[in-house]
Parts: structure tokens; sequence; C-alpha cells
């Protein structure tokens, strides 16, 4: 594939400290320049982790002497049997500030939010800093700069190719530039300095490429900084990206010092995201005293979110995103009924003290097909920094009730706070159903955000239809009398000790 040969993994070594490893980028071949993170150069920092906290870019006398540098790329098809190694020296590690400041806004310290590993973590400091080599081995009289995009253009949603190693430089003959796909998820900082993915990276492939797919072929947007998120102890299943021309941008005077002429991104190779985008107006923010989630629009002045979201006789508040035709809004709201806490379906439905200007109806499914694509949107994980957040996967289970579906499962990655957002048909844009919880077990504290609930909107379907008609909260009891078959399937999240929802 073309999105390959731009990618290689790097090793550093040296006589003071263990070999490190990490994924790259190859962003030219006249000359050969690789960028990787600036981590995978942290233990051979003469001054220790107090480097990453200057300002200016670190020349090689930063480093311990003794380093040595090696970028490994796959064989070359039909001709090589072996992986090739090149010798890389460094230029110039360099901080990017926009990245920094984005990191210092989304990711607050009170959440505890950590990246890297299950179990320690990453190296927080270290995110913002990026790797310059020389690379002569990959100069190349007919190459150029690899095809790329600004991230300015992106939207959520849209789709992501992302290309990595697993591990670093171990065994590269089987884990070498791996691709995994996903959306875009989030979006933060200056001209979109950091992205978040769903596309699902593993340790080591830090600093290889997120693509855009072209009309010309894909079109390097952005590098991955950190495989893998945590807040406080849940795994939020998203990969943390910074942008590339924000690197660029950050590195224009060390490239211009060694004599880099680095090409605007040509028009032709920006990518602007497709005209799905219908589902994020519908999703709004819910806060309830303490707690907080996510709601799905169903009118100018109603909306449905889960029970545990609210609390009846609490203020509550509803953020509405800007959106084209709508400025960001917030109402307030209140709880016209919620389903008894013995109710299966975690259910509440709220009115908004006023209409939410320049509401569009949505489209409501009344078939659902396992393995079909779909989306979940809602405020989990940071979805308050910086607003709604985009997963993707397909429905993975359809769970039936004497013919009836009453539960819905899917493959996004849904987290803390996407509770009561919508569960969206990719092809259609249809509703299918409202977030009700992901997956956690308890003996071992392990949330898997991937395994997660909704409740099918053809099981509260006929109550809003009622309830318009009506104008009556009573529409909604029903959801209390469900059958011992309904509470059978949706058993687990009233046993303790086994998986349980937020």
């Amino acid at each position: 594939m073309a999105e390959e040969p731009a990618c290689c993994a790097v090793s550093v070594s040296g006589p003071s400290a263990s070999p490190r490893s990490c994924s790259a980028v190859v962003l030219s071949r006249r000359p050969g320049l690789v960028l990787c993170p600036g981590a995978a150069f942290a233990p051979f920092l003469r001054a220790g982790p107090a480097a990453w906290a200057l300002p200016g870019a670190l020349r090689l006398d930063a480093l311990r002497p003794g380093l040595r540098l090696l970028v490994l790329r796959p064989p070359r098809r039909g001709l090589d049997a072996a992986t090739r190694q090149h010798e890389a020296r460094l230029l110039a590690l360099v901080p990017c500030g926009a990245f920094q400041r984005a990191l210092a806004r989304v990711f607050g310290p009170a959440e505890q939010w950590r990246f890297g590993g299950e179990a320690g973590g990453g190296e927080r400091q270290a995110l913002h800093w990026f790797a310059w080599l020389r690379v002569p081995g990959l100069d190349c009289p007919a190459g150029g700069w690899t095809a790329r995009a600004s991230a300015s253009g992106l939207r959520k949603g849209e789709g992501l190719l992302a290309c990595g190693s697993p591990f670093g430089t171990l065994c590269p003959d089987l884990f070498l530039n791996t691709l995994s796909r996903g959306v875009v998820s989030n979006l933060a900082g200056e001209e979109n300095a950091l992205v978040l993915t769903d596309a699902r990276c593993l340790p080591g492939t830090e600093g290889g490429g997120a693509f855009l797919p072209s009309a010309t072929g894909p079109c390097l947007v952005a590098v991955i900084a950190a495989s893998f998120c945590w807040k406080g102890a849940e795994w939020v299943g998203l990969t943390l990206l910074c942008s590339l021309a924000a690197i660029l941008h950050s590195s224009a005077s060390v490239l211009d010092e060694a004599g880099v002429a680095v090409p605007a991104v040509p028009v032709a190779a920006a990518v602007r995201a497709g005209g799905r985008r219908d589902r994020l107006g519908w999703v709004v923010l819910v806060e309830c005293g303490a707690a907080w989630g996510s709601g799905v629009l169903l009118g100018p002045q109603l909306l449905l979110t889960c029970r545990h979201v609210v609390e009846k006789g609490v203020p509550l508040q509803v953020t509405l995103e800007a959106r084209p035709g709508r400025a960001a809004t917030t109402l307030g709201g209140r709880v016209v009924f919620a389903t008894e806490e013995s109710s299966p379906f975690d259910v509440a439905v709220v009115e908004l003290e006023e209409s939410v200007p320049g509401f569009v109806p949505l489209h409501m499914a009344n078939t659902f097909l396992p393995g079909e694509e779909v989306s979940v949107v809602g405020f989990g994980a940071l979805g308050r920094a910086c607003g709604p957040s985009v997963t993707a996967g397909v429905l993975s289970a359809v769970v039936a009730v004497a013919g009836r579906p009453v539960m819905l499962q899917t493959t996004c990655a849904v987290h803390g706070g996407s509770s009561g957002g919508p569960l969206v048909s990719s092809q259609s844009g249809q509703l299918l159903g409202i977030v009700a919880s992901n997956t956690r077990d308890a003996s071992v504290g392990a949330t898997y955000p991937h395994l997660n609930f909704c409740i099918p909107i053809t099981v509260l379907q006929p109550l809003i239809a009622c309830y318009h008609h009506t104008g009556k909260p009573e529409a909604f009891a029903r959801l209390n009398q469900a059958s011992e078959g309904v509470r059978a399937a949706w058993r687990l999240q009233r046993q303790p000790g086994l998986p349980s929802k937020l």
C-alpha cells in the first residue's frame, strides 16, 4: 500500500542506557528526513527529565555521547528478504508549542490523565517533543516530500488510517508498518493541533503516521503521540495525535538552519470532510449537580438521556455546541420523567426551558442489522473540554425478547460521559438508540470501552409519540413495567461482581 513506504521504525541505543525504539515517518527523500517522538531519547538526556521543560530546541550536545540511531524500513517488494537498516543522526529535538498548549487545555491534571502503557502511563513531559533525524541512506535524487494535508480541514467522524510498528523495532518482520482504521474522534487547539482517533494502536506505534484519503493517494496529516489514553483508571480506547502542520511550524527555524526547504501543502492535497454532520447537532451536554453525561435532542424542547445522569429536584443545565445556523447555547431544563432504579431501562426525559434554535428533526430507525457500521456521539472522556466525540464501530449484537429488540451492543469506544448519547447508523444516518453503558469487570477494575450496551430507539419511539400527542409524562411509565425476559437481558447492570454500567 502507498502508506507503508512513508513509515518506518527507529532504534536509539548508547552505552549509558537500555535501547529504546518507536515508530516514525519518512517526511522527505531529498534530503532524507525522518520524524519520530522525542520520548525515545529520554534516557539519553544529559539533564534528565528537566530538559523537557526548556522552551527551545535541543541539539546533539544535549544528549550523552556514543548514541547510535538506526532507521528500519520494510524490504523492497520482490527484491529484499530482510528489513533495511539506515544509520541516522539527530538534527534536533523540537517542542511543538501549539500541541503543548492544547494538551494543557484539554487534559486537566485534576482528571488524572495518563498516556502510554497500561501500568505506569507514558512520559507526559515529553509528549510535545519530536526528533528530526537526518538519514543519508534515504536520499533519493528523484525523491521529494511525502504527500501531506493540513489538520485544519479535519472534521469529526472523518476516516483515518494509522500506520505504525507495534513494540517498535521488536520483530520488525512481523510488526513493521501495521495498519489500523478509525475516525477523527475529537479535535482541539490552534488549527486542530491535537487530534484524537479511535484507530486502535499499540505501544511502540508512537511516531507512526495518520493518513487521510484523497483522489491522488493518502496524505499524512498527523503523527501518533500516544497509543493509549487513560483517565484515572479508565482506558478510553482513543489514540492521541499531533498535527504534522503544527510540528512543521514549530520546527521552521531548525529546518531552515539545516538548509531544508519545506514546501507548502498543495491545495489539491487538502482534505475536507464529507457532509454527514447532522449527528453532531443531535447531541447535547447534560449537567446535573456533580453528574454529567450526554443527551439526544428529539424536539426543539425535548431530549432523552440516562437516569443515572440526572436527579429530580437538582438544577439541570444543557449545553448545545455551535453548529451551522446555531450558536453555542446553554439552556435550563427539568426532568419530566425518569425510570425507577428497578427498571432495566436507564432513561430520563428532559424538557428545556426554551426551544433549540435551528433544530433539525432526526430520523429514527425501525430495523437493526447486526454487523452494520455505526457511530456513537457523546461527551465522554474529554467532551466538556472540546465538544462531543465521535467513535465508530459495528452493531455487534441485537438482543431480542419475544421477537422485539431490547438491547443493542456495539464495538464503538464508549467512555464515562457518553451515557445518553446517540447511536447512529453510518449508512442511513438514522438514530438507532441511546448509549446506556460500557462494561466494567469489578473484580479487576478494568473498563472495556469497545463492548457497550444501548437502548433501541424502537423501545422508546411509541412512548415518545404518545408523549408528543398527550403531553403527559406517564406515557413513559411502561418502561418501569418490563417483563422478566427484558430484565434478564439487562441483568449484568444489577449483579455485583459482574460487568456493570458506568
